[in-house]
This record gives structure tokens, C-alpha cells and sequence, in this order.
């Protein structure tokens, strides 16, 4: 099938195809959304599993490092398979993992064994690790270049839809909710927390089953990227795929940065409901909690939505400039940050740094691994950058929860660093992403 015809930077797409794709996208977005559901659900847990089986914050943290390390090695290998098999395979597998170790997860709090929650969540890393290259895999053949920026953006925003979706239902369910203004439902066990998102993860996965096309020819539409591989057939060599794009400077530059962001990212999601919980004495259940956990996801789907829209339109798809000041203006507000000591200064500066470390999440590990790796190889570039995202992040778990265990004051002071060198990589990185891009393939 031939190419679509090009005007100007955008693609002149034929009838029917924007309705396909928007559907295309929102069913994927809906499966990783509720990915998401699966995995920040620890952070709320975090306190009651700690307070319930005498676990400290180091072994807390043990269980969330265990699984980041996972993540971060099944997107290096996942990211090879979802270029080999597919995206939406990919995606899948993924999804029936972390669904049976969810529910597994909320069975262990019968035993409160702290290796088995640490396997299970291990293994729960692993599959969670399809997600991420799936979607990006199957994305990359249905957005065109000049377009993948605005997708990072709407990318952050399902992520974060996700997020709110359970800061929204897990306190709820902790203290008990009126469901449809006539059941009343009892404050119920953390376990439930893993066990409800995993019913959403179930239905959202069945959904994508049926509706979800790989590739644009896939759905009887040509294809979106005229300069880059066809990609009617979404099976690629994995030997192919691996050259290619350990082969590039950028790549490593790019994975380093991300992890920085990695860093600060997982520092925030993983703890910041039990900081407030700690150390300002802000319940789950309120209205406090209930602000700060919508406002979180949304300046982060704020930011991504910006940051991506503003790399593809002012810096004509260049990604690093956008990163490097993001990167630098962080670093200003995580130090501002541990000079004060209240609620309401936790709240606002939480806010602000979730908003600077997910518009860099979006522009680097989705648009900017969507041009290093092309509709081809986009699997395993994402996973591979991604993969130091999360090698990054392991270090807001067991090791940062060592140092709270000493302190909560080292908890600002653990991030600041890493937004200092994530600014650094982007400006030596300036100008080289796009150009990879091209040589790549």
C-alpha cells in the first residue's frame, strides 16, 4: 500500500483514518492507564503494610527497588520481543501478567512474608515491562514525525489518567465509599487495592483484544511514515533491531538522562503519600489528599501535553533543548522545596516537581525514542531508555528508604542531583536526536 502524500510537515491523511487512528489509541491508552492502576497502587499501601507486618521503610523500599530493577531489565528484553512479535501482543502479555500478580500480590497479606511480597512484585515488574514498548511500537507506525511529540503528550496523559484513577479509588476504598448513592461499602483491607485494578486491567485488556490494529495497513490505511521502513509486517529480525540501535551514541546519552528523571519520578510517586501521611499528618481519605492527588497527574499530563508541543512545534522536533531546561528549572524546585516544612509548601512543590520530571518522561523516553528507533525499532528503543529510567528510579526505593529511615529531611536533598546531570546530557546531547534518527534505520 503506497504511502500517505505529504503536505508540508503533516501527512494529508485520507477519510476515516484520523476516527481509526484516535480509536487505535484510545483503547491502547486505556489498557496502559490501567497499568498504571496496577503499580502506583503500592504507594498508598506503602504505610498500612509497613505499620501492618513491622516492615521499615528500607524493606519497603527493598519491594519497590526489586521491582523498578525488573522494569528496567524486562524493557531491554520486552522491547526486543514487542519489535519481534508485535505491539499488541506485547501489550497482552503484559497485561495477564500483571493482573494474576496483582491478585497474588493481595493474597501474600494473608502470610506477610516481606520475600514473597518482594517476588511477586519482582515478577510484576517484568510484565508491567510489556506495556510501555508495546504502545510505543504500535504508535510509532500510526504517528508520523512531526506528530510524536503531541503523542508523547497525550502518552503522559494516560499515564497520569492512571495515576489519578488511583489516588482517586484507593482512598476510597481504605475508608469506604457509597457506591451509586445506595450500597454502602465498609473501609476494606490495602489488599483491595491491588484486587480492584486488577478487574479494570482485565476488562481494558479484553477491549484492546478486539479493537486494536498494529500498524495503519493493518486497518486497510497506508502508511503514516513515508521516510522510515514500511511497516505492514510488525516483525522485525531481533538481531537487526539490537545493532542498530545499541550501535548509537544518542541512545546511551538519551537512557542516561532518563535516568535522572527516573530518579526524581519514582522519589515522588513512590513516598509522597506516605511524606504527607508522616510527616504533615495529611489523612488518605482527605480533602487535602484527595487535592494533592488529583493535581499531581494533572500538572504532570499538563506538562507532558506542553513539553511535547512545544518541541515539535518551536523546536521543530527537537526534543533535548526542551529536556535541559525542564531538567534545570527542577533542580530550582526541588532545593526551594527543602527549605520549608508544611503541608501546604509539601503539596506545592510536589506538584511543581511531578510536573518538570513527567514532561521529561514523555518528550525522552516516548518522542525522542519514537525518532532514535522509527516505526521499526521503536520497541526496543523505548525499552532500552526507558530500561535507565528505571535503573535510575530502583534508587528511590531501597536506598532512599534507608535514608528515611534516618530522616525524612534527606528526602528533597536525595533528588536534586539528578536534575543537575539529566541538564548537562540534554545540552551535550543537543542536536544529535534527529540526526540518529535518520541514520538509523
Amino acid at each position: 500500500m503506497s504511502d500517505l502524500p505529504s503536505t508540508g510537515h503533516h501527512p494529508k491523511f485520507p477519510p476515516g483514518f484520523r476516527a481509526r487512528r484516535g480509536l487505535n489509541w484510545g483503547f491502547i491508552g486505556l489498557l496502559y492507564t490501567s497499568f498504571y492502576m496496577c503499580r502506583y497502587n503500592l504507594s498508598l499501601a506503602n504505610k498500612s503494610i509497613s505499620e501492618e507486618f513491622g516492615f521499615s521503610k528500607g524493606d519497603m523500599g527493598l519491594i519497590i527497588t526489586t521491582a523498578m530493577i525488573a522494569y528496567a531489565f524486562g524493557q531491554i528484553i520486552n522491547g526486543l520481543l514487542a519489535d519481534r512479535f508485535g505491539g499488541k501482543r506485547a501489550m497482552l502479555i503484559g497485561a495477564a501478567g500483571t493482573i494474576v500478580m496483582n491478585i497474588l500480590f493481595g493474597v501474600a497479606s494473608f502470610w506477610g512474608n516481606l520475600g514473597l511480597f518482594v517476588t511477586l512484585r519482582g515478577i510484576d515488574g517484568y510484565f508491567q515491562a510489556f506495556g510501555a514498548p508495546g504502545m510505543i511500537k504500535i504508535n510509532a507506525a500510526w504517528f508520523g514525525h512531526t506528530e510524536r511529540g503531541r503523542f508523547a503528550g497525550i502518552f503522559g496523559f494516560m499515564i497520569n489518567l492512571g495515576r489519578f484513577g488511583i489516588f482517586k479509588l484507593g482512598p476510597a476504598l481504605l475508608a469506604g465509599f457509597v457506591f451509586l448513592g445506595m450500597w454502602n461499602v465498609p473501609p476494606l483491607h490495602w489488599r483491595w487495592l491491588f484486587w480492584i485494578p486488577s478487574g479494570i486491567a482485565t476488562i481494558a485488556a479484553v477491549i484492546m483484544a478486539m479493537v486494536v490494529k498494529d500498524t495503519p495497513e493493518h486497518a486497510d490505511f497506508p502508511s503514516v511514515n513515508p521516510d522510515e521502513p514500511h511497516t505492514d509486517h510488525v516483525e522485525t529480525p531481533i538481531k537487526d533491531v539490537f545493532l542498530t540501535i545499541v550501535r548509537q551514541p544518542i541512545v546511551w546519552l538519551t537512557a542516561s538522562a532518563y535516568a535522572c528523571t527516573g530518579a526524581v519520578r519514582q522519589g515522588i510517586d513512590q513516598w509522597f503519600p506516605r511524606l504527607l501521611e508522616e510527616v504533615h499528618h495529611v489523612k488518605l481519605d482527605s480533602g487535602q489528599f484527595q487535592w494533592v492527588g488529583f493535581l499531581i497527574p494533572f500538572v504532570a499530563s499538563a506538562g507532558s501535553l506542553l513539553s511535547g508541543y512545544v518541541s515539535d512545534t518551536l523546536f521543530n522536533g527537537r526534543r533535548t533543548p526542551v529536556a535541559a531546561g525542564l531538567y534545570f528549572i527542577e533542580t530550582a524546585i526541588i532545593l526551594a522545596a527543602a527549605q520549608f516544612n508544611s503541608a501546604n509548601a509539601a503539596v506545592i512543590f510536589l506538584v511543581l516537581i511531578s510536573l518538570t520530571a513527567n514532561a521529561t518522561h514523555s518528550i525522552l523516553g516516548t518522542a525522542a525514542a519514537m525518532d532514535i528507533g522509527g516505526a521499526k525499532r521503536a520497541g526496543f528503543a523505548s525499552g532500552l531508555i526507558d530500561s535507565f529510567q528505571y535503573f535510575g528510579g530502583s534508587l528511590a526505593g531501597f536506598a532512599l528508604g534507608k535514608l528515611l529511615d534516618q530522616s525524612w529531611d534527606y528526602y528533597f536533598y536525595f533528588m536534586a542531583p539528578f536534575g543537575i546531570i539529566g541538564g548537562v546530557l540534554m545540552l551535550w546531547s543537543h542536536g544529535r536526536i534527529t540526526k540518529a534518527s535518520k541514520t538509523g534505520h
